[in-house]
């Protein structure tokens, strides 16, 4: 059999809706079982394994939704904006200047290094707690006092935001020079990790509230835990 282009340490699959069920079935196995079937026989995919996917919100025309459970796989729903007038003044500049040599940032081990020393980053039992509950939150909003919520949404986040949202705060730690994990680093980055975990109700999208308003209520009512090892 000849591996296809999915055997590679950063595989981008750029507008991930367009591509059809069979091909978003194929990519979930990849990501849930860390391997891709080929006539019967199972291949172990390299590691590292990152799958980026870029999706367009504005058209709709010939796409296919993807299915929760895949989505549920994506560590982050990232929102990348239009770029402002530099940064919009140098992606026209190099687009029509010279080629540029692509240089190397960090080579397969360092990377595999940095992943190893995020996984030993410290995180407080306090800050699972906290985590654990942004996410019932999204699941039952009146057990925190977000009665008003419940009917805006259809189901909330999966344990695997509870995970996501402690990796991803550890990683942020280390980025930040810590070794440890404050209540910051994990606010930072739940929006992200819960953006795309939780589906509106049709009187969220009728009455046209979005999900960063329910998110910003959502932080805002669950209390984060006073800084362990903050001193």
């Amino acid at each position: 059999s000849v591996l296809g282009p999915v055997f590679a340490n950063l595989l981008l699959a750029d507008e991930i809706n367009r591509a059809p069920p069979k091909v978003q079935s194929a990519l979930l196995e990849a990501m849930q079982e860390g391997q891709v079937t080929i006539a019967g026989q199972s291949h172990a995919l390299p590691k590292p394994f990152v799958v980026m996917a870029t999706q367009n919100p504005i058209e709709t025309e010939g796409t296919y939704p993807l299915p929760e459970a895949q989505v549920d796989r994506f560590m982050m729903k990232i929102i990348i904006d239009y770029p402002n007038a530099d940064e919009e003044f140098v992606v026209v500049q190099r687009v029509i200047g010279p080629k540029q040599q692509v240089q190397p940032v960090i080579t397969h081990d360092e990377l595999l290094q940095m992943q190893s020393v995020c996984k030993q980053v410290y995180v407080d039992p306090s800050l699972i707690r906290y985590a654990v509950s942004l996410s019932a939150a999204t699941r039952d909003p009146g057990r925190f006092g977000l009665e008003a919520l419940a009917p805006l949404l259809m189901h909330g986040a999966s344990p695997r935001a509870s995970i996501w949202m402690i990796e991803a705060a550890r990683a942020l730690a280390a980025l930040r020079g810590r070794a440890y994990v404050l209540p910051e680093d994990l606010s930072a980055v739940a929006p992200d990790v819960l953006r795309h975990r939780i589906s509106l109700s049709d009187e969220a999208i009728a009455t046209q509230v979005g999900t960063a308003h329910i998110l910003k209520q959502l932080l805002a009512a669950v209390a984060a835990p006073v800084k362990p090892l903050g001193a």
